[in-house]
This record gives structure tokens, sequence and C-alpha cells, in this order.
């Protein structure tokens, strides 16, 4: 059940006094009362049940403007259907019955909203005299704290650009159809990301969100992966070589206008325009996903709706809407045409720039071409990076062709016009999504991918289809500070097998290289590399460790970037990794007394994720590894831990023990320091927590994390057959 309509209340009305007055947020709300009683009096609403969940998710992509909710296990979709729509399905098998279970419910919720809405009424004399944008509290949706509204959307984002102008400008792209039509409205505004400082030209991410109302988690995840972008500037790695070499752009709100009347809980999915379908009516709109110039109703009527009235209504001409207008322009901004006028023709292969389109939901990776079968001309390398976005998210990657085509989409601009490789993501499982899987789900799945899109937007036809570098680690403190001179050990994995092979098997290749820079980027003109060694003693496995070590001789004070990068044997060089080397001659040296601990093989398990409280590191195939560089803070009194094994094929049962230096004295050999046993052995997550006294000294100490096949790990020390052990560093305030 959409649960989103539950949350609204008389606080919807004081924020609408905080920022437009009474007189319009009574008319505002009056307009509201009426919109719910329309959406109360459609009964056009189905359970429809499909041959087989592949006819179900394809159903998902070509009739996702009808889509209401998914029962992928029970077997049916709840859609908004009409009879020509309700054909159109039976063809493919599809069985239909009232859906009196959701419409009961939703009844009941809309019926409460107006109840509410009434008492606020009366109330709204008095609070007119008491609200102002100053006094009134506002987080998020009301009851979705984690989605922020339009106004503390652009509210955040403007607070990037005034206090680091130097990293965010907040970009006035044009007007909302209600802000041309002078019926309120809003700026649309793109969040242009990159160092300044750093001058020249540089490959560029552009991501749009919210271009459909109702789809409540887009725009909250690209603002999260802003935050991420900006926060960890000169603090995470990644972050801020991102920013140095590279530009990403967020189109935040992409429909601020529909999203506005999303916010009241109304599922609501195209823009306001109320020259289409009734000035008053909560069908009036167009589709804003089938306005787009390239492509439009190129599929004659199947691919989008000429009905004013219609969830995807397409508009009267192509690009006929002020938010495409002003996109489209923006975006040929921001890279030249490198694709030929032909549907055949494909861009080439040193096409630099990304377009994602961030929607929900149905949980897939989709690339052009939607409106035909037949594959785009760059299409094998658009499925290689598909695949690589869908190994982090875990979702179907597929070419974006349903049950039937769709038209004038958003990677018409990009890819059609442009050549610009363009995806979209659709997140979740719901429009209303819960905070809670939002926050556990949704975000640390999909920011990886994200950021894996910031990393190779430099050539995205071609590096995709190399290693990826995971779990960088430096020794011997050399992330927090060493002097110079000291011997620092960077180690890590690469490997040439992270993709989703889901829906068909990427081809994969032995590593051939790893390399590292110092302060220069692979690209940076006379930058010089120092290859670095199999841990193993030869590159020849499409998984490898590695390591080497740093000269820090001669190096003067400050933090460093490290850039790592791999070769598989096709040639193909894959994405830069980094990490901060930190050069400090005052730094005194942490004990180097631990015992040594590892598996004898990890090639058929090893630990795949460690979460303690908000901290959450997933991690690759390795007997041994040392994440010391990554601080996690803990709490005085209980930590919650979860800890996930990987494995190459079939589940094997694993034992868990962790264990942390309570008091500093460079082994876990003390009464109290095996701080959680977990209970038996299991192929699943185990979570639990520990406790950390208040006796207990503050300040950073060494915790070991210890997995093993059919067993619980005996011992800090020493080896055994089959798992991994990781060593972190945690904080104790």
């Amino acid at each position: 059940m959409k649960t989103a309509l539950q949350a609204f209340s008389a606080l919807t009305l004081a924020v609408s006094l905080a920022h437009t007055g009474l007189a319009h947020a009574q008319e505002h709300q009056h307009d509201t009362f009426n919109l719910l009683e329309q959406e109360k009096a459609n009964t056009q609403i189905y359970n429809a049940y499909f041959p087989n969940a592949d006819i179900g998710r394809k159903a998902a992509i070509s009739f996702h403007g009808q889509l209401l909710e998914s029962h992928y296990p029970k077997g049916y979709l709840v859609m908004e259907l009409n009879d020509e729509e309700m054909q159109k399905l039976q063809v493919f098998g599809f069985t239909f019955a009232p859906a009196t279970e959701f419409i009961t419910k939703r009844n009941q919720i809309l019926s409460k909203l107006q109840t509410q809405m009434l008492s606020a009424q009366q109330k709204s004399l008095s609070m007119a005299a008491d609200v102002s944008a100053n006094n009134v509290s506002i987080s998020g949706i009301p009851g979705y704290s984690c989605y922020a509204t339009v106004e503390e959307t652009f509210a955040v984002a403007a607070d990037m650009a005034s206090s680091k102008p130097n990293l965010a400008q907040w970009l006035d792209i044009g007007d909302s159809w209600e802000k041309g039509a002078g019926v309120g409205g809003h700026d649309l505004r793109v969040l242009k990301l990159t160092n300044r400082s750093k001058t020249g030209t540089k490959p560029k991410l552009f991501i749009n969100s919210a271009i459909h109302a109702r789809e409540y988690t887009t725009a909250a995840l690209t603002l999260d992966f802003a935050r991420q972008l900006v926060d960890g500037y000169g603090v995470d790695a990644d972050a801020t070589w991102i920013l140095d070499h590279h530009e990403v752009h967020i189109l935040l709100m992409t429909n601020p206008d529909g999203r506005k009347k999303a916010e009241t809980g109304l599922s609501w999915r195209k823009n306001a325009n109320q020259n289409y379908c009734g000035a008053g009516s909560n069908s009036r709109g167009a589709d804003l996903n089938r306005n787009f110039t390239f492509g439009w109703n190129s599929t004659n009527g199947q691919g989008s709706s000429g009905s004013q009235c219609n969830d995807t209504y397409r508009g009267p001409s192509a690009g006929s809407e002020p938010e495409i207008k002003a996109l489209e322009s923006y975006v040929r901004s921001l890279w030249p045409d490198r694709r030929g006028s032909g549907k055949n023709d494909a861009a080439p292969s040193d096409t630099s720039g990304i377009h994602l389109d961030v929607h929900s939901y149905s949980e897939l990776v989709l690339w052009p071409w939607g409106d035909t079968s037949q594959a785009a001309p760059n299409g094998t390398a658009l499925q290689t990076l598909g695949r690589k976005f869908a190994f982090f998210n875990n979702y179907r990657p597929q070419q974006s062709i349903g049950l039937y085509p769709t038209d004038g989409t958003s990677d018409g601009i990009s890819y059609g016009e442009l050549g610009v490789p363009s995806y979209t993501f659709e997140l979740g499982t719901e429009f209303f999504q819960s905070c809670s899987t939002y926050n556990n789900t949704i975000k640390p799945n999909n920011l990886p991918a994200l950021l894996y899109a910031a990393k190779v937007v430099r050539t995205p036809y071609i590096t995709p289809g190399g290693p990826d570098i995971s779990n960088l680690s430096l020794s011997n403190g050399g992330s927090t500070g060493v002097p110079a001179g000291t011997a620092v050990t960077l180690s890590g994995s690469a490997s040439d097998a992270r993709f989703n092979n889901s829906n068909g098997t990427e081809s994969t290749q032995a590593i051939s290289a790893v390399e590292y820079y110092i302060n220069q980027a692979p690209w940076d003109s006379g930058a010089s590399p120092t290859a670095l060694l199999p841990s193993d003693g030869s590159f020849n496995s499409v998984s490898e460790g590695f390591s080497g070590t740093l000269n820090t001789a001669g190096l003067s004070e400050g933090k460093y970037l490290v850039y790592v990068r791999a070769r598989d044997a096709s040639g193909t060089w894959g994405a830069v990794s980094a990490s901060f080397l930190v050069i400090d001659n005052d730094a005194t040296q942490p004990p180097a007394n631990y015992c040594s601990a590892s598996s004898g093989s990890a090639n058929y398990e090893w630990i795949g994720r460690v979460q303690v409280g908000s901290f959450n590191n997933s991690s690759g195939a390795a007997t041994y590894s040392d994440f010391t560089g990554q601080n996690i803070s803990l709490v005085r009194g209980s930590n919650s831990l979860t800890l996930t094994p990987q494995f190459s094929s079939g589940a094997y049962r694993q034992g868990w023990r962790v264990w942390i230096d309570l008091n500093k004295d460079g082994d876990f050999d003390d009464s109290g320091e095996a701080v959680y046993t977990s209970s038996g052995t299991s192929t699943s997550a185990v979570s639990g927590s520990f406790n950390i006294a208040s006796s207990v000294a503050s300040g950073a100490t060494r915790m070991r994390v210890a997995m093993r096949y059919n067993a619980t790990p005996a011992s800090p020390c020493g080896s055994y057959n089959y798992g991994e052990v990781e060593d972190y560093t945690v904080v104790i305030p």
C-alpha cells in the first residue's frame, strides 16, 4: 500500500503557511482536498496476474506509469488500467481481478487525510500569527523524514554552494511550468560539483532525479550522493580525486511542481501543466519522460499516450514542456555530439560522459534502446557498464525494452542525440518506500554504483571492461600519519569479475598488472607509475591480491593521494581507486607486535561485509585484509554488529569471532577482549552486539574479525583452512 498517504498531517498546512502565506496555503489545501477526492473515486485498479516473473518485469517497464505495487512472489502487479491497456496485457497472458484490498485501504487513508486537513483548516488563522520559516522545524516529507521536501532539498544544495563555493555551485537552468505560468512553481536548478581550483577540461557525469513526482527515493539518493562527495572532499580519497579531476552535475528535482503534489500523498507522476486534462484534475500534466525530443512518439502511440489524462501523456509536441526544454539545453552544453544521425551510428569508444536518470521502482539497471528490441550500436559496451552498475546495487541489468517499447525518454538527448552512454536506475520496490528500506538497502547499495559512474566517466565505453581495485590499505599508520622515510606497505585486491551476471555473462580475463601513482593521476602529463606485485607470486587469475612498499623518503609533510589501477589480459585498464598517504614527521608509530592471522584459502568464501553501527565496509576475496586505515567510531555501551559472508559459488557454514585490544597492549589475549562470538555456524549474515564499558580507556585501538569455515575461530592468531581475517581501527570515545 502507498503508505505515504498515511503521513500527511496538519504540519503540511504549517509548512505551506511558512512558505507561501495563509491565503495561498488555504487555496492550495482546498485544491489538495479535491484532488484526494478524485483519487478516491478511481476504481480502475486491478491485480494484474502475470504468467511468469520475466513477463511481469517487462510489464513493469512498459507500463511503469500504470504500476502501483508489485507482488512478484505472489504473481501479480497492482496497476491502474483502462480497457485498451488491459487488452494489451492480455495478449501476454495476463489475467485481472479488481484490487479491492488496495482500493479499500487507499480510500480509508484518503478519508483520514481529508479529516486531518479539515481539522487543520480550523486552526489556520491562529497558526498564521505564529508560523514562520524560522520557527517551524521541517524534517522531510511528513512521515518520511529521510526524504527532503523540494524546499529542503534546495536549501541543502544552496548551503553546499554557500559554505563550500570552491566545490559546489547551485545553478538556475530554467523554470517549471507553474513558475512560467505565474501560478507558483519553482526554478529548475543543477548542483555542479568539482574542485574549481583545479582547472582544465574535465569529464562530466550528469544525473537527474525525481522526473516522476511520486518516486520518493530518487532525489534523496542523489542528494545523499552530493553530500558524500562534498563532505568527503579531503577526508575520503576517492571523493577527493573525483572532484579534483571530474565534474558531477545533479538536477535533483527535475519535476518540482509535480513533486509538491506527491508530497501530500497523491500518486502524482506528471508535471503540473494545467493545459492538459483540466486545470483542477489530478490527471493533468505531461509525462516528462515521454516528452524528450529525440524519438518523441517514434513508436506511433505504442510507447506513450496521446490522451491528455493518461499517466504517459507525451505532450502535444516534442520537447513541449519547459522542464524538458531546460534539461535538454543544459545537457547539450555539457557534451559535444559524437554520434551520427543514423539509428545505427555508434559513438567513438573514447566518448566521455555518462547520463544517469534515477527512477523508482523495480530494481533494474536499464540502457538504450527502449523503443526497439534492436541493440544500440554501442550496445556491447553499454551492457558491460550496466552489468558493472548492477554488481553494486544487485539489480537486474537489461536493455530498457519491455513488453512494448517506450519513446521520448531521457536517453534520447544523451545517447540518441549526442552518443553519451545513458542509464536508468529503477530503485527499490515502492514509490513511497519506507525510510528503513531506503537507509538500510537502497542508499548503501546504490551510492557505490553512483561513485563508480563518477570514477569511469572519462572513458565509460572502455574502462568498465577492466579490473576494479578494492580493499586498499596502508600499513604502519600510513593513512593517518608517518614520518618521511617510513616503510609503508600498500596492499589491496584487483578483480576483473565484478559484474552482475543474472542476465547473461560478461567475459573476464586474468589480471596482468597493478600500478600506483603518488599525487599524480594516470592521465596527468608526465605521470610516472610504480608496479605493485602479486601476493601469490604471479598475476594469473581474474581476482588477485597485490602489495608493494611505498617510497616515502624525501616526501615533505602533508597529505598525498595514492592512485591505484589494474590492467587485465586484454590490455584494458580499469577504474582508479585511491588512498591517502599522510606524512607527519612528528607522528609516533603504533605498536607492531600484533600477531599475524589468516586463512589458507579464500577461493570459496571470504568476509563480504562488516557493519558496526553506521560503519559499513564491503570487500572482496582475500585470506587477510588490513583495514586499519579505516576508523570505526564506537559508543559507550552497546554497539550493533552485522557480519556477512560471501561465496564464489555454493554457500558454506561459517563461524565468527571478534576481538578488540581494549587495553591497547598490542594483543587480544586479555579477559573480555573477545567481544563477539557467533552462535554456531551459518551460511547467512550474523547479527549481534558488543559492549564497551565505561572503564575502557578512550582512544584508537585494533579490532580483529575472523570468519572460519564450519567452526568458530578459537584464537586471534595463526591460520586455519578456509575463511578470512580482517583488522580495523576502532575509536573509543
